[in-house]
Protein backbone atom coordinates (compact mmCIF):
# COMPACT_ATOMS: atom_id res chain seq x y z
CA UNK A 1 0.00 0.00 0.00
CA UNK A 2 2.52 2.33 0.72
CA UNK A 3 4.50 2.34 -2.74
CA UNK A 4 0.83 2.86 -3.83
CA UNK A 5 0.23 5.69 -1.82
CA UNK A 6 3.42 7.38 -2.32
CA UNK A 7 2.98 7.45 -6.61
CA UNK A 8 -0.83 8.70 -5.85
CA UNK A 9 1.11 11.49 -3.89
CA UNK A 10 4.11 12.71 -6.69
CA UNK A 11 1.44 12.17 -9.48
CA UNK A 12 -1.08 14.52 -7.25
CA UNK A 13 1.64 16.96 -6.88
CA UNK A 14 3.35 16.64 -10.26
CA UNK A 15 -0.47 17.49 -11.40
CA UNK A 16 -0.70 20.74 -9.55
CA UNK A 17 2.51 21.84 -10.67
CA UNK A 18 1.09 21.65 -13.90
CA UNK A 19 -1.67 23.07 -13.78
CA UNK A 20 -0.56 25.63 -11.47
CA UNK A 21 1.70 26.76 -14.11
CA UNK A 22 -0.83 26.32 -17.35
CA UNK A 23 -4.01 27.86 -15.07
CA UNK A 24 -1.63 30.86 -13.65
CA UNK A 25 -3.66 31.16 -10.31
CA UNK A 26 -1.56 34.00 -8.84
CA UNK A 27 -1.55 36.03 -11.76
CA UNK A 28 -5.39 35.63 -11.88
CA UNK A 29 -4.92 36.86 -8.31
CA UNK A 30 -3.11 39.58 -8.61
CA UNK A 31 -4.94 41.31 -11.69
CA UNK A 32 -8.29 40.88 -9.43
CA UNK A 33 -7.15 42.27 -6.61
CA UNK A 34 -5.88 45.39 -8.86
CA UNK A 35 -9.26 45.80 -10.24
CA UNK A 36 -8.55 44.33 -13.32
CA UNK A 37 -11.68 42.32 -14.55
CA UNK A 38 -10.01 38.84 -15.75
CA UNK A 39 -11.60 35.52 -15.89
CA UNK A 40 -9.42 32.27 -15.36
CA UNK A 41 -10.31 30.84 -18.37
CA UNK A 42 -9.31 33.52 -20.30
CA UNK A 43 -6.08 32.85 -19.12
CA UNK A 44 -6.43 29.17 -19.79
CA UNK A 45 -7.40 30.09 -22.97
CA UNK A 46 -4.27 32.21 -23.67
CA UNK A 47 -1.97 29.47 -22.95
CA UNK A 48 -4.07 27.58 -25.84
CA UNK A 49 -3.36 30.68 -28.45
CA UNK A 50 0.32 30.31 -27.00
CA UNK A 51 -0.16 33.66 -25.78
CA UNK A 52 2.06 34.55 -22.48
CA UNK A 53 -0.74 35.98 -19.78
CA UNK A 54 2.01 37.96 -18.12
CA UNK A 55 2.95 39.92 -20.58
CA UNK A 56 -0.82 41.08 -21.43
CA UNK A 57 -2.37 40.97 -17.59
CA UNK A 58 0.88 43.19 -16.18
CA UNK A 59 0.37 45.81 -18.31
CA UNK A 60 -3.46 46.00 -18.18
CA UNK A 61 -2.79 46.49 -14.66
CA UNK A 62 -0.42 49.35 -14.70
CA UNK A 63 -2.99 50.73 -17.08
CA UNK A 64 -5.96 50.24 -14.90
CA UNK A 65 -4.17 51.69 -11.93
CA UNK A 66 -3.09 54.80 -14.44
CA UNK A 67 -6.90 55.13 -14.63
CA UNK A 68 -6.89 53.86 -18.37
CA UNK A 69 -9.43 51.38 -19.65
CA UNK A 70 -7.79 49.39 -22.22
CA UNK A 71 -9.84 45.83 -23.62
CA UNK A 72 -7.63 42.67 -22.86
CA UNK A 73 -8.55 41.77 -26.22
CA UNK A 74 -7.29 44.89 -27.86
CA UNK A 75 -3.68 43.78 -25.82
CA UNK A 76 -4.02 40.03 -27.51
CA UNK A 77 -4.15 41.21 -31.11
CA UNK A 78 -1.78 43.59 -30.88
CA UNK A 79 0.55 41.03 -29.27
CA UNK A 80 -0.40 38.44 -32.17
CA UNK A 81 0.49 41.19 -35.09
CA UNK A 82 3.96 41.41 -33.22
CA UNK A 83 3.60 44.52 -31.10
CA UNK A 84 5.26 45.29 -28.51
CA UNK A 85 2.83 45.42 -25.35
CA UNK A 86 4.50 46.85 -22.99
CA UNK A 87 5.92 49.67 -24.51
CA UNK A 88 2.25 50.94 -25.96
CA UNK A 89 0.77 50.96 -22.97
CA UNK A 90 3.80 52.37 -21.32
CA UNK A 91 3.43 55.21 -23.61
CA UNK A 92 0.10 55.93 -23.39
CA UNK A 93 0.04 56.50 -19.59
CA UNK A 94 2.74 58.44 -20.57
CA UNK A 95 0.52 60.79 -22.89
CA UNK A 96 -2.35 60.65 -20.51
CA UNK A 97 -0.19 61.99 -18.22
CA UNK A 98 1.38 64.67 -20.48
CA UNK A 99 -2.03 65.86 -22.05
CA UNK A 100 -1.29 64.18 -25.11
CA UNK A 101 -4.02 63.00 -27.38
CA UNK A 102 -3.15 59.48 -27.90
CA UNK A 103 -5.24 56.81 -28.64
CA UNK A 104 -5.01 52.99 -28.11
CA UNK A 105 -5.01 51.92 -31.89
CA UNK A 106 -2.80 54.86 -32.72
CA UNK A 107 -0.34 54.24 -30.36
CA UNK A 108 -0.88 50.23 -31.23
CA UNK A 109 -0.03 51.40 -35.30
CA UNK A 110 3.05 54.00 -34.46
CA UNK A 111 4.38 50.54 -32.73
CA UNK A 112 4.08 48.05 -35.32
CA UNK A 113 4.94 50.55 -38.23
CA UNK A 114 8.41 49.96 -36.25
CA UNK A 115 8.78 53.23 -34.29
CA UNK A 116 9.28 53.13 -30.49
CA UNK A 117 6.12 54.98 -29.30
CA UNK A 118 7.41 55.41 -25.61
CA UNK A 119 10.48 57.26 -26.88
CA UNK A 120 8.01 59.25 -29.21
CA UNK A 121 6.15 60.26 -26.37
CA UNK A 122 9.20 61.44 -24.44
CA UNK A 123 10.77 63.09 -27.04
CA UNK A 124 7.32 65.30 -27.71
CA UNK A 125 6.95 65.64 -24.13
CA UNK A 126 10.94 66.41 -23.62
CA UNK A 127 12.27 67.67 -27.00
CA UNK A 128 15.65 66.31 -28.30
CA UNK A 129 18.47 67.78 -29.83
CA UNK A 130 19.90 66.49 -32.71
CA UNK A 131 23.74 67.29 -33.68
CA UNK A 132 24.54 68.08 -37.53
CA UNK A 133 27.00 66.18 -38.23
CA UNK A 134 26.50 63.39 -35.68
CA UNK A 135 28.87 62.95 -32.96
CA UNK A 136 30.20 60.05 -34.35
CA UNK A 137 31.15 61.06 -37.62
CA UNK A 138 34.36 61.65 -38.57
CA UNK A 139 33.56 64.82 -40.14
CA UNK A 140 34.58 67.80 -38.15
CA UNK A 141 31.33 69.86 -39.70
CA UNK A 142 28.90 70.75 -42.23
CA UNK A 143 32.04 72.27 -45.28
CA UNK A 144 30.66 74.77 -47.21
CA UNK A 145 32.01 77.39 -49.38
CA UNK A 146 31.26 81.37 -49.70
CA UNK A 147 31.24 83.99 -52.28
CA UNK A 148 34.53 85.32 -52.05
CA UNK A 149 36.37 81.55 -52.00
CA UNK A 150 36.78 81.05 -48.01
CA UNK A 151 35.49 77.45 -46.48
CA UNK A 152 33.57 77.61 -43.71
CA UNK A 153 33.12 74.21 -41.18
CA UNK A 154 29.63 74.60 -39.27
CA UNK A 155 28.77 72.63 -36.28
CA UNK A 156 24.69 73.11 -35.87
CA UNK A 157 22.62 72.03 -32.91
CA UNK A 158 18.58 71.24 -33.71
CA UNK A 159 16.35 70.84 -31.35
CA UNK A 160 12.95 69.03 -32.38
CA UNK A 161 10.19 67.67 -30.67
CA UNK A 162 8.32 64.41 -32.06
CA UNK A 163 4.79 64.96 -33.71
CA UNK A 164 2.36 62.04 -32.91
CA UNK A 165 0.13 62.53 -35.71
CA UNK A 166 3.17 62.34 -38.49
CA UNK A 167 5.30 59.61 -36.76
CA UNK A 168 3.69 56.90 -38.93
CA UNK A 169 5.01 57.34 -42.32
CA UNK A 170 7.33 60.36 -41.22
CA UNK A 171 10.73 60.74 -42.28
CA UNK A 172 13.46 60.23 -39.67
CA UNK A 173 16.40 62.02 -38.01
CA UNK A 174 18.17 61.20 -40.94
CA UNK A 175 16.35 63.16 -43.12
CA UNK A 176 16.35 66.13 -40.72
CA UNK A 177 19.91 66.42 -40.50
CA UNK A 178 20.38 66.29 -44.21
CA UNK A 179 17.94 69.01 -44.98
CA UNK A 180 19.46 70.91 -42.03
CA UNK A 181 22.94 69.95 -43.85
CA UNK A 182 21.55 71.09 -47.24
CA UNK A 183 20.21 74.51 -45.52
CA UNK A 184 23.11 75.90 -44.12
CA UNK A 185 25.30 74.85 -47.49
CA UNK A 186 22.91 76.95 -49.60
CA UNK A 187 22.95 80.03 -47.08
CA UNK A 188 26.85 80.05 -46.59
CA UNK A 189 27.22 79.52 -50.32
CA UNK A 190 24.96 82.52 -51.22
CA UNK A 191 26.54 84.77 -48.71
CA UNK A 192 29.42 87.19 -50.19
CA UNK A 193 31.53 86.90 -47.84
CA UNK A 194 32.58 84.73 -45.05
CA UNK A 195 32.67 87.02 -43.22
CA UNK A 196 28.96 88.02 -43.31
CA UNK A 197 28.29 84.49 -42.14
CA UNK A 198 31.20 85.12 -38.73
CA UNK A 199 29.56 88.06 -37.57
CA UNK A 200 26.10 86.95 -37.95
CA UNK A 201 25.81 83.06 -37.83
CA UNK A 202 21.86 83.83 -37.07
CA UNK A 203 21.52 84.34 -40.55
CA UNK A 204 21.96 80.40 -41.07
CA UNK A 205 19.51 79.67 -38.67
CA UNK A 206 16.80 82.08 -39.74
CA UNK A 207 17.56 81.19 -43.55
CA UNK A 208 17.08 77.25 -42.99
CA UNK A 209 13.95 77.49 -40.42
CA UNK A 210 12.48 79.64 -43.63
CA UNK A 211 12.79 76.45 -45.44
CA UNK A 212 10.32 74.57 -43.90
CA UNK A 213 12.05 71.81 -43.09
CA UNK A 214 10.38 69.84 -40.73
CA UNK A 215 7.78 68.96 -43.76
CA UNK A 216 6.88 64.87 -43.62
CA UNK A 217 9.08 64.16 -41.13
CA UNK A 218 8.11 63.17 -37.42
CA UNK A 219 9.21 66.07 -35.66
CA UNK A 220 8.50 69.62 -35.53
CA UNK A 221 11.70 72.08 -35.34
CA UNK A 222 11.98 74.27 -32.68
CA UNK A 223 15.68 75.95 -33.12
CA UNK A 224 18.28 75.60 -35.25
CA UNK A 225 21.27 76.71 -33.32
CA UNK A 226 24.93 77.23 -34.96
CA UNK A 227 27.32 75.56 -32.27
CA UNK A 228 30.68 76.39 -33.95
CA UNK A 229 32.15 77.83 -37.24
CA UNK A 230 35.67 77.42 -37.88
CA UNK A 231 37.43 78.94 -41.09
CA UNK A 232 38.91 76.60 -43.82
CA UNK A 233 40.82 76.35 -46.76
CA UNK A 234 40.81 79.49 -49.70
CA UNK A 235 39.36 77.16 -52.12
CA UNK A 236 38.87 79.86 -54.53
CA UNK A 237 42.36 81.02 -54.54
CA UNK A 238 43.05 77.29 -54.63
CA UNK A 239 40.92 76.52 -57.64
CA UNK A 240 42.62 79.95 -59.46
CA UNK A 241 46.22 78.23 -58.50
CA UNK A 242 45.25 74.77 -60.25
CA UNK A 243 43.78 77.25 -63.20
CA UNK A 244 46.57 79.31 -63.36
CA UNK A 245 48.76 76.03 -63.87
CA UNK A 246 46.03 74.29 -66.05
CA UNK A 247 46.59 77.61 -68.25
CA UNK A 248 50.97 77.39 -68.16
CA UNK A 249 50.69 73.88 -69.06
CA UNK A 250 48.64 74.42 -72.24
CA UNK A 251 50.84 77.42 -72.76
CA UNK A 252 53.94 74.88 -72.35
CA UNK A 253 52.52 72.36 -74.85
CA UNK A 254 51.85 74.89 -77.85
CA UNK A 255 55.04 76.27 -77.19
CA UNK A 256 56.43 72.97 -77.19
CA UNK A 257 54.25 72.21 -80.30
CA UNK A 258 55.78 75.48 -81.97
CA UNK A 259 59.22 74.92 -81.50
CA UNK A 260 59.09 71.08 -83.15
CA UNK A 261 57.17 73.36 -86.41
CA UNK A 262 60.25 75.23 -86.30
CA UNK A 263 62.83 72.59 -85.87
CA UNK A 264 60.49 70.88 -88.71
CA UNK A 265 61.09 74.09 -90.48
CA UNK A 266 64.34 74.41 -90.53
CA UNK A 267 65.87 70.87 -91.17
CA UNK A 268 63.15 70.99 -94.36
CA UNK A 269 65.45 74.51 -95.13
CA UNK A 270 68.72 72.68 -94.51
CA UNK A 271 67.55 69.94 -97.33
CA UNK A 272 66.42 72.82 -99.36
CA UNK A 273 70.00 74.38 -99.11
CA UNK A 274 71.56 71.04 -99.67
CA UNK A 275 69.71 70.55 -102.86
CA UNK A 276 69.91 74.04 -104.21
CA UNK A 277 74.00 73.70 -103.25
CA UNK A 278 73.78 70.77 -105.21
CA UNK A 279 72.23 72.22 -108.58
CA UNK A 280 74.60 75.35 -108.19
CA UNK A 281 77.26 73.16 -108.19
CA UNK A 282 75.98 71.01 -111.17
CA UNK A 283 75.65 73.84 -113.02
CA UNK A 284 79.01 75.99 -112.57
CA UNK A 285 80.41 72.16 -113.63
CA UNK A 286 79.00 72.44 -116.68
CA UNK A 287 80.53 75.82 -117.49
CA UNK A 288 84.15 74.35 -118.10
CA UNK A 289 82.58 71.99 -120.64
CA UNK A 290 80.08 75.06 -122.58
CA UNK A 291 84.10 77.26 -122.99
CA UNK A 292 85.94 74.32 -123.96
CA UNK A 293 82.81 73.82 -126.69
CA UNK A 294 82.91 77.31 -127.20
CA UNK A 295 86.97 77.22 -128.23
CA UNK A 296 86.46 73.86 -130.41
CA UNK A 297 83.85 75.67 -132.13
CA UNK A 298 85.48 79.05 -132.31
CA UNK A 299 82.82 80.95 -130.99
CA UNK A 300 84.52 82.30 -128.67
CA UNK A 301 88.27 83.06 -129.01
CA UNK A 302 91.32 83.07 -126.25
CA UNK A 303 91.34 87.14 -126.35
CA UNK A 304 87.40 87.61 -125.80
CA UNK A 305 87.40 85.36 -122.79
CA UNK A 306 90.03 87.19 -120.99
CA UNK A 307 88.41 90.38 -122.18
CA UNK A 308 85.31 88.88 -120.51
CA UNK A 309 87.63 87.68 -117.11
CA UNK A 310 88.66 91.18 -117.06
CA UNK A 311 85.56 92.67 -116.86
CA UNK A 312 83.97 90.19 -114.66
CA UNK A 313 87.01 91.12 -112.12
CA UNK A 314 86.26 94.75 -112.93
CA UNK A 315 82.89 94.56 -111.92
CA UNK A 316 83.75 92.81 -108.49
CA UNK A 317 85.89 95.25 -107.28
CA UNK A 318 83.62 98.43 -108.45
CA UNK A 319 80.84 95.92 -106.34
CA UNK A 320 83.26 95.30 -103.16
CA UNK A 321 84.63 99.50 -102.97
CA UNK A 322 80.83 100.25 -102.76
CA UNK A 323 79.79 97.78 -100.04
CA UNK A 324 78.76 99.48 -96.67
CA UNK A 325 81.69 96.88 -94.73
CA UNK A 326 84.48 98.55 -97.07
CA UNK A 327 87.20 96.62 -99.46
CA UNK A 328 86.68 93.54 -99.68
CA UNK A 329 89.29 90.57 -100.92
CA UNK A 330 88.18 89.87 -104.87
CA UNK A 331 87.79 85.84 -105.05
CA UNK A 332 89.62 85.23 -108.40
CA UNK A 333 89.97 82.15 -107.23
CA UNK A 334 86.16 81.15 -107.53
CA UNK A 335 85.74 83.38 -110.99
CA UNK A 336 88.41 81.89 -112.59
CA UNK A 337 87.01 78.36 -111.28
CA UNK A 338 83.71 79.46 -112.68
CA UNK A 339 85.13 80.29 -115.68
CA UNK A 340 86.98 76.49 -115.61
CA UNK A 341 90.69 78.15 -116.20
CA UNK A 342 91.77 77.38 -112.27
Amino acid sequence: MEPIVAIIAVGLILFLVILTWFVPVGLWITAIAAGVKVGIFDLVAMRLRRVPPKALVEPQINATKAGLSLSLDDLEAHYLAGGRVGSVVAALIAADKANIDLGFAQAAAIDLAGRDVLQAVQVSVTPEIIDIPERSSTNGGITAVARDGIQLIVKARVTVRADIDRLVGGATEDTIRARVGEGIITTIGSAGSHKQVLENPVLISETVLAKGLSAGTAFEILSIDIADINVGENVGAKLQTDQAEAELKVARAKAEERRARAQAEEEENKALVEEMTIKLISAEAEVPLAISDSFDSERMSVMAYYELRNILADTEMRQSIASPGGTQEIDTTRSAHSLGLS
